[in-house]
């Protein structure tokens, strides 16, 4: 108990914001580490990826309480000024990584074309399907552009920029046939 009562203010601040400091690091570098032992702080609801309650929000928060209280009782504040200051300090940049992270969540696309929307559809070829062997294909589905590996449905040769139509899913290829055959 005598360390406690021996430890000033600026080193219980600096020592706050030093925990804060390598939990924040190990949360980048571990990402959400609630999420790693199976917690749940998304308290967005349903679709929010990046809670105010993330690990890295919560690091943040609190290298910032113990920053801005070190700079507070430094320069000369109590310990209920440095603490409103490192609290102040705390929120905002706290908020500012969540809303930041928040808005890069928002703007993850996700691929959602499956393989049996690309059937029927018109594509361009983009490398030459030469007989036996596999080329590229474009394709758009909907506002969504998709690039396969392409195989000829006949053994015969599709030029690049020829459009075909997208018959079937061979693996990780589509099989094609010029636009107007069977």
């Amino acid at each position: 108990m005598d360390f406690l009562t021996s430890i000033n203010l600026i080193t219980l601040f600096a020592i706050i914001g030093g925990v804060g400091f390598v939990f924040l690091l190990a949360s980048l570098i571990l990402g959400d580490i609630f999420e790693m032992f199976g917690g749940e702080t998304d308290l967005g609801g349903e679709g929010t990826d990046f809670g105010l309650f993330d690990s890295r929000v919560i690091a943040v928060f609190i290298t910032a309480f113990g920053g801005f209280g070190t700079i507070a009782a430094w320069s000369g504040y109590g310990a209920v000024a440095s603490s409103l200051a490192g609290l102040l300090g705390g929120l905002v940049f706290g908020g500012v990584v969540s809303a930041f992270g928040r808005f890069l969540v928002g703007q993850q696309a996700s691929s959602t074309v499956t393989d049996d929307a690309l059937i029927g559809k018109t594509a361009q070829v983009t490398v030459a399907i030469k007989p036996g062997s596999v080329g590229q294909i474009t394709a758009r589905v909907g506002d969504e552009r998709v690039e396969r590996l392409a195989r000829a449905s006949a053994d015969a040769e599709i030029a690049a920029g020829s459009l075909v139509t997208i018959k079937s899913i061979a693996g990780d290829s589509v099989i094609v046939a010029p636009e107007g055959t069977n």
